[in-house]
């Protein structure tokens, strides 16, 4: 008989080789029952300050003989393997779907794999051009608003390292993981409680995955905008593109990522597709040397050679003007960069992103305060493109800030919150580079309370994060869509039959898991929808 067997723990001066041991002993077997232990998951455990550890999930045969292991708490039986998946009728026209990152590419591949090929399309360009893009912004702060840290193959998921940790819950969420594992060769993200790819081996794990598409008959079309969607007797008939073409189409995949804003104004302005303002998160990117988390995280331990680069996760809900209002770190980068992610001239926002060994010198992450309609509706903007409108008010803010050319305005965390002027600062991973300036003149009153509240409340709880070790860059603006496409569970938009919004530029993710498991799962609805 198989099982799997959670919460085994494992101490840094320890090794796998007790793992069957341990196995055994909580399915209250002898060590010779047990064969074939296999590591599932690995998760490092660092609560308990100066002494972390491993927790493994175990999957292992038994011979149970006359005592069989009761089922429940940390032991289960195993799994049976997943069954094949069956072939769907092709139909006449091909499905197209917009935009080529994770929602687009695994709606891709889950029609593929039911016997349906595609039309990808992307308005930005393969990996290897984009890399001369992207590293031209980095060098001489150059953007090219078609191809750039979020157009272009994989899209923004291709330059943000490859996190494939989510809080989603769904059976496709391995099948995600073990894609990634495939396309990059790289076993070890199969066991990691955290699987992270890096920025150094994921866009050619992108690239070997559309590869893959294509040999098996996908067409892709790359710096292919689109214009507008056609419309034929109340359905979505395909698509215009911007140079003039027409491809038709039944069934139209939107899969655009969250900064497809013409697209988002196009929509608006047509009326014709059901558009609703959604509340997202703004703030900063936080910077700290990598060395001081490491200690705020292992204490004792720290430097212990089976430890990896430090992270954290961090979050409070400080009362502003009576009400909670949610602070959170976001994508957090041990070991890593803060990188320039804006698609329009003129306006400024980071991310985070880290290489597959991280082992850059500094660590950041999004400190992000939850906005609302409320907010929007405060600044003046109202209807479905009020966050928007709200990004772009403080994106330019942010620009104008920072001096122009993608220089990002920053300053110490303790000068943020003593309202102090900004100094010099020291070395960072940001590039163009950084300008100190008053971070106190972006967001509104209320957001600012919130940050600030949250950031000395996580001062308390690492002792150091809110020192003038720790650098605020701004901003960090685009943690998800600030509107939503609206769907029903048949996964089409509910105003335009035919047309299926997925991903997170449609509002329906938040990263690069949850993104690819909603392009599943719209593959898999328009199989059910062919098999019919």
């Amino acid at each position: 008989m198989r099982y799997r067997v959670a919460n085994i723990g494992v101490w840094l001066d320890e090794d796998e080789s007790l793992l069957g041991r341990r196995a055994a002993e909580k399915l209250g077997l002898s060590a010779s029952a047990v064969s074939e232990v296999r590591v599932i998951r690995k998760i490092l455990d660092a609560r308990k300050r100066n002494h972390p550890r491993f927790v493994y999930l175990v999957e292992l045969d038994a011979e149970v003989g006359s005592r069989t292991p009761t089922v429940g708490g940390d032991v289960s039986v195993a799994p049976e393997p997943d069954v094949p998946l069956t072939p769907v009728p092709e139909p006449d026209q091909r499905p197209i779907i917009v935009g080529a990152g994770p929602a687009g590419l695994f709606c891709a591949l889950g029609l593929l794999e039911r016997g349906v090929r595609s039309v990808l399309l992307d308005r930005g360009r393969p990996v290897q051009p984009r890399r001369r893009d992207v590293a031209k912004l980095f060098r001489e702060g150059t953007l090219d608003p078609e191809s750039n840290m979020n157009f272009g193959e994989g899209g923004a998921g291709a330059y943000t390292d490859g996190k494939l940790a989510t809080r989603v819950s769904h059976p496709q969420v391995r099948k995600v993981v073990e894609t990634f594992s495939r396309f990059a060769h790289l076993d070890r993200i199969l066991t990691e409680g955290k699987p992270h790819v890096g920025s150094d081996l994921l866009p050619g794990a992108i690239s070997a995955f559309r590869q893959h598409l294509e040999d098996q008959g996908c067409t892709v079309l790359w710096e292919t905008r689109i214009e507008d969607l056609l419309y034929r007797d109340g359905r979505c008939a395909g698509v215009r593109l911007a140079s003039g073409e027409v491809l038709e189409s039944s069934r139209v995949i939107l899969a655009p990522g969250n900064s497809a804003r013409e697209l988002y104004e196009r929509f608006a302005a047509d009326g014709k597709l059901m558009l609703e303002p959604k509340p997202f998160a703004v703030g900063f990117r936080v910077e700290h040397p990598q060395g001081l988390i490491d200690g705020l995280q292992y204490g004792k331990a720290c430097g212990h050679p089976k430890l990896p680069p430090a992270d954290y996760k961090l979050a409070e809900n400080p009362l502003v003007e009576g009400k909670p209002r949610g602070v959170y770190s976001f994508c957090m980068c041990p070991g890593g960069i803060v990188v320039p992610t804006p698609t329009e001239e003129g306006l400024q926002c980071t991310n985070g992103m880290s290489n597959s060994h991280r082992s850059a010198k500094f660590a950041n992450a999004g400190m992000v305060a939850a906005v609302s309609l409320e907010d929007f509706g405060r600044e003046g903007f109202h209807g479905p493109l009020a966050g928007l409108q709200w990004q772009r008010k403080w994106e330019k803010a942010a620009y104008q800030l920072g001096g122009g050319g993608y220089i990002a305005p920053a300053m110490k965390v303790s000068e943020y919150l003593a309202g102090e002027k900004a100094t010099a600062l020291g070395a960072t991973t940001y590039r163009p580079g950084l300008a100190p300036a008053n971070l106190h003149a972006l967001f509104p009153d209320t957001v600012k309370a919130a940050l600030k509240q949250a950031l000395t409340a996580f001062d308390r709880k690492m002792r150091g994060f809110g020192s003038s070790a720790g650098v605020l860059i701004g901003i960090e603006g685009r943690t998800s869509a600030p509107l939503r496409v609206t769907r029903g569970p048949d996964f089409q938009s509910v105003s335009l039959p035919g047309l299926y919004p997925v991903g997170e530029g449609c509002g329906y993710a938040g990263g690069i898991v949850s993104a690819a498991v909603d392009g599943l799962r719209a593959a898999e609805q328009i199989c059910v929808e062919l098999a019919a």
